[in-house]
């Protein structure tokens, strides 16, 4: 981990602060045995269609590659629903938070850093995802990369949001659960975690990126709090 204290902890939203397989934990029952097929699938798409446009040079804003990740996973399960597609995408748009998220981002606050979103979903989508979750109040700043119409991994969008919550990039506390997101991060500068809920193996050794498998975890080792974590759930 980065030596030096941080000024800003920074966190992805879809997958870190936000559950995206919440959308059809909701759904399930109407989705029926292929449920988990369907979120794993859109999850993989999502990613995959920001990554190959940003390849192209050709640029399409998160939402519209999160509708065509739907329509892909739907119609490979078989799916042919436009009130189930209407209704997941509506979820989607307000997915759960993860249970620790308030207390985590309250820590970091109460120890004195500000609390910003860095992200590649629209204003929009980001807007609506952190009232839905309750957090807004949380949250001092939000950075979309949509403005600069590139994705992460991408380093002109890394350099771009530091620019932007007025930090050097060493002071930046960094939270993500994609293991490329935490990667691209680490590869400019930034304090890096990567939050490994899956208990997946390790990735992308060559870079200095911290692995927890949760968010306190993390709140822990950048603001080196007692083992028993008692400031990070206050």
């Amino acid at each position: 981990m980065n030596a030096v204290r941080p000024s800003i902890a920074v966190f992805d939203a879809y997958g870190t602060l936000f559950d995206v397989h919440s959308a059809v934990a909701r759904l399930g029952d109407a989705i029926g045995p292929a449920a988990a097929q369907v979120s794993a699938l859109w999850r993989q798409k999502q990613l995959e269609y920001s990554w190959t446009h940003a390849l192209m040079g050709q640029y399409v804003d998160f939402w519209q590659l999160t509708q065509a990740a739907l329509d892909f996973a739907l119609a490979r399960v078989g799916q042919d629903d436009p009130r189930l597609r209407a209704q997941l995408l509506d979820a989607y748009r307000t997915l759960d938070a993860y249970p620790e998220v308030p207390h985590v981002l309250d820590a970091y606050r109460h120890a004195g850093l500000r609390v910003a979103v860095f992200s590649n979903a629209t204003p929009i989508m980001l807007d609506q995802a952190l009232n839905a979750a309750r957090l807004r109040d949380r949250v001092d700043a939000v950075f979309s990369v949509h403005p600069l119409g590139r994705y992460k991994p991408d380093p002109r969008v890394y350099h771009a949001a530091a620019e932007a919550f007025g930090v050097v990039a060493a002071a930046i506390a960094f939270h993500s659960s994609n293991a490329w997101d935490a990667a691209g991060a680490a590869a400019c500068g930034w304090a890096s975690c990567w939050i490994n809920r899956g208990d997946m193996p390790a990735e992308y050794p060559a870079l200095p990126v911290t692995e927890v498998s949760h968010l306190t975890q993390a709140s822990r080792t950048f603001l080196d709090l007692d083992p028993a974590g008692e400031n990070a759930t206050r």
